[in-house]
């Protein structure tokens, strides 16, 4: 198959089919923007080492994590991790408008195409997709360095506008996403048997799902807490510097891992939610969920990957949260106790910080951009087994079932499993913001000395020792605590946001249990 036509069958379709390409070009341009970002902090040069004591800056930012080096590995680590909920959020708008593609995949096999070459369709159609999302990031990220470079009065910069990555860095960047989400559709549908006829199916599992995923979960929570005991042994015994790539091995290898076990231990959540509907309910609309949550129990993992890796990290960012505000009220105390050992009206480190939470404000944006997204992809998804599953449905209600049987029966499908994943995803993700900083916030004290008479008497020029006092300054240690208003406010917002899709889903229910629906193909 020529190139050309390649690219001609890859992006041919209906409204649906131009949907899923546009929502997955965004979703990759979004993966690229987070991408191109953690590659320019990378690319920012080594500050020149002054010539006192003091540690190395880079003065030409105002910000403090840009002019701070050893913050850098930080910034970079918590971009990439940004990827991993996009990503999941594009491989949730590559499903969108599956049965129109199957059928259109199908009359491509009627029309004389191989197997082969059918897989090379809808790997490209990703693939070609996901290339026209970074491009277009690669294009914002150009554009955004020129609009965004504003010096200060004080000529600092608010964003790493100064520097570039790479040529090969850019590349690499933009043509590597494209390629692994190609990668990804092929693996996908390794599985899938396309026939001239129309039939698509799915090679079946023959053992129930199992909760391996467990491992994932334990695995990448590990990780994050493994970081942070390996920061504190390094700052504690300061032989070396912290080596960046196992800093990045944990954390972004940690979250990928968790993220993907939560997701694949929705198979086995479905699958164990439908056996005990199935052993305890005796209602008719349980009774049908749970044959098919038995009969498919990694539906949900597919419809709802994104929004339960939007969870992960949205209660993640809320125990940062969390970590940064109680240390704000750790060096509000440290100053106060200070300030109450040497006299003085106030001490080091009173004023809190809003940098840290203004940059956690922004996070929770991306989170609340991805989770409706995500809801929309969803509230397509829901319309699509709807309609899929007409001739069933119209057969159920020419036998006597009711309408509104069928719609709660969807509704216990989609919730049964529902809540209790939001539930496993709520805890890895706030289990992996404790992680990453730890338990607690300790502002160490320690003996000061200070002067009684004035700090010319004690400190300038014939100074005296009568006027010099110590104190001791006590440790102060606060426990970070654990935020369940925001955990409980991400998800219900989450149960609310699939409930509206649900509800929306099911307006397809009536026209699709028409009993002329008996007689379509």
């Amino acid at each position: 198959m020529k190139p050309s036509a390649l690219l001609r069958l890859a992006l041919a379709g209906t409204r649906t089919d131009t949907l899923r390409v546009v929502l997955t070009a965004v979703s990759a341009m979004l993966a690229a923007l987070a991408l191109l970002a953690a590659l320019t902090v990378q690319a920012i040069p080594d500050p020149v080492p002054p010539l006192d004591a003091g540690v190395p800056l880079n003065d030409q930012y105002a910000n403090a994590l840009l002019r701070e080096p050893g913050l850098h590995p930080g910034v970079i680590a918590a971009l990439l991790l940004l990827t991993i909920p996009v990503l999941a959020l594009a491989g949730q708008c590559a499903r969108i408008g599956a049965p129109s593609r199957d059928r259109r995949l199908a009359a491509i096999r009627l029309a004389g195409g191989t197997p082969r070459q059918t897989m090379a369709v809808a790997a490209a159609e990703t693939g070609v997709a996901s290339l026209l999302g970074t491009c277009a990031g690669l294009a914002v990220h150009l554009i955004g360095r020129e609009v965004l470079h504003r010096p200060d009065a004080e000529g600092g910069l608010p964003l790493p506008t100064d520097v570039l990555p790479s040529a090969p860095a850019l590349a690499a960047a933009v043509l590597g996403l494209p390629l692994l989400a190609a990668l990804a559709a092929a693996v996908m549908l390794r599985r899938v048997v396309v026939t001239p006829l129309g039939v698509v199916r799915q090679a079946r599992r023959k053992r129930s799902p199992s909760p391996w995923p467990a491992v994932l979960i334990v695995l990448g929570v590990g990780a994050f807490f493994t970081f942070e005991g390996l920061v504190r042994w390094y700052d504690e015994t300061r032989s070396t510097s912290f080596s960046f790539p196992l800093a990045l091995l944990l954390l972004f290898g940690g979250g990928l891992m968790a993220a993907l076990g939560v997701v694949l231990g929705t198979g086995w959540i479905s699958h164990t939610t439908g056996r005990v509907l199935h052993r305890f309910v005796r209602r008719p609309a349980p009774l049908l969920a749970a044959r098919r949550l038995t009969a498919d129990p990694w539906h949900g993992s597919r419809t709802l990957a994104a929004l339960l890796v939007a969870v992960v990290f949205g209660t993640g960012a809320a125990a940062v949260r969390a970590y940064f505000t109680t240390a704000d009220e750790a060096r509000r105390e440290a100053g106060r106790l200070h300030a109450e050992a040497t006299g003085e009206e106030d001490g080091p480190g009173y004023e809190p910080d809003p940098f840290y939470l203004d940059t956690m404000d922004l996070v929770d944006i991306a989170v609340a951009v991805a989770l409706v997204i995500a809801a929309a992809g969803l509230l397509v998804t829901v319309a699509e087994a709807v309609v899929s599953r007409r001739r069933t449905h119209a057969a159920l209600t020419a036998a006597g079932v009711p309408r509104s049987v069928l719609g709660r029966a969807l509704a216990w499908q989609t919730f049964a499993p529902l809540v209790p994943a939001v539930a496993l995803a709520t805890a890895v993700g706030t289990l992996m913001g404790r992680g990453y900083f730890g338990p607690e916030v300790v502002e160490h004290g320690g003996p000061v000395e200070f002067c009684v008479t004035g700090s010319d008497d004690c400190f300038g020029p014939g100074a005296s020792e009568e006027g010099i006092r110590y104190a001791d300054v006590p440790d102060v240690v606060h426990a970070v605590p654990v935020p369940l208003g925001d955990l409980a406010l991400h998800g219900l917002g989450v149960l609310a946001l699939v409930a509206a899709a649900t509800g929306l889903g099911l307006l397809f229910l009536r026209p699709g249990t028409s009993v002329e629906e008996l007689r379509t193909g």
